[in-house]
């Protein structure tokens, strides 16, 4: 098996032959230009204005391509929790049986489970990455969350899922080992970032390193495909539709779980905390009528509140294990600052912390 192509020997024969795989056959790339997007940490991102001959109206004008990033330490991890191959394959195997919103998928390739790995993804401007920073509208957080019903009711208890190594699911093992990342992360996070929390955010986070409950929890009776890093930073947003128009990119998590742990995690961290108070309530049950709209009806309200709840301590693991294995940037640090403070409000909010 030859290596996937690099952000530094795509060519325009390449991308030629990308669009010819596609159905555009008389399309001919004569030249491009590349231009490095997005803010990931694992992946990175570049997007490919064509120049080119034989095109009709519906051969792309760009393209994104997907790579690991050049940092080693954050290639490391990508390996290390799958992230790589959980993105190919999510496009390979998944994407076609979800209606959740996603980038059309022009060609796959990694070598083993990484970090070599290319995806040539649709290209969704006019859409714009959420800010993490910044925060999201009621509106936007609204249309987001719904777009989980997508993701979460085609795959619901789907067992054919089960048993798909790259996907993995929770396990006594796997719940092990995220403690152990947990508190061994724990006293760096907390000295890198302690000092910008409140008292009660910190001690919430330090808490849940003794937690023997979320988030480290087994599939339950409920459960579904998860995006698990559904955040504002990884959904791309067309505000000039009506609701705002989501695409979810950056499934490089993809695993099953428990879906309302998706939907606690884009609330808590992506909205301030006033703003979520005033509207979560509803955006959850807007939610667990789509879902009940959708086939799931075995599903009760008051069940599905009590999983919210315990999803506001999904966040908390993402948040102080990734932290600590990428590359350490100024936004990064502001981001990570974010997150945990929100995640934390948000568990204190809910009164979570009798869950752990």
């Amino acid at each position: 098996m030859t290596a996937p192509a690099s952000p530094h020997n795509i060519d325009a024969a390449w991308l030629t032959a990308r669009l010819r795989d596609a159905g555009h056959r008389a399309a001919t790339v004569r030249a491009f230009t590349a231009e490095r997007i997005g803010t990931g940490q694992v992946g990175m991102c570049i997007r490919y204005t064509l120049d080119l001959d034989g095109a009709d109206d519906s051969t792309p004008r760009t393209l994104v391509g997907k790579f690991a990033s050049d940092d080693p330490t954050s290639r490391q991890t990508g390996v290390l929790l799958k992230n790589y191959i959980k993105e190919v394959s999510f496009y390979r195997e998944l994407v076609d049986r979800l209606s959740i919103s996603t980038p059309r998928c022009y060609h796959s390739d990694i070598d083993g489970e990484g970090p070599d790995f290319v995806l040539l993804l649709e290209d969704m401007a006019p859409a714009q990455p959420g800010d993490q920073l910044k925060g999201c509208s009621a509106e936007v957080a609204r249309a987001a969350v719904l777009e989980l019903v997508g993701l979460h009711a085609p795959s619901w208890r789907d067992a054919s899922l089960r048993g798909r190594d790259w996907l993995g699911e929770p396990t006594e093992i796997t719940a092990q080992l995220g403690r152990m990342l947990y508190k061994a992360n724990l006293p760096g996070f907390l000295d890198r970032y302690g000092a910008r929390l409140a008292s009660d955010e910190a001690a919430i986070i330090e808490a849940v390193g003794d937690s023997t409950g979320p988030p480290f929890l087994m599939l339950g009776d409920a459960w579904s495909l998860v995006h698990i890093d559904y955040r504002l930073d990884n959904l791309l947003i067309d505000s000039t539709a009506t609701p705002p128009r989501i695409t979810v990119v950056d499934w490089q998590s993809v695993t099953l779980g428990r879906p309302l742990s998706d939907v606690a995690y884009f609330l808590g961290a992506g909205m301030v905390p006033a703003d979520r108070r005033a509207c979560e309530e509803e955006i959850v049950r807007a939610y667990h009528g789509a879902m009940r709209d959708a086939g799931i009806t075995d599903y009760p309200w008051d069940n599905c509140w009590q999983d919210y709840r315990t999803g506001t301590i999904s966040g908390f693991a993402v948040t102080v294990i990734a932290s600590m294995m990428v590359q350490q940037t100024a936004r990064g640090d502001d981001m990570f600052v974010a997150m945990a403070s929100r995640h934390a409000r948000h568990a204190i909010d809910l009164g979570a912390a009798e869950l752990l």
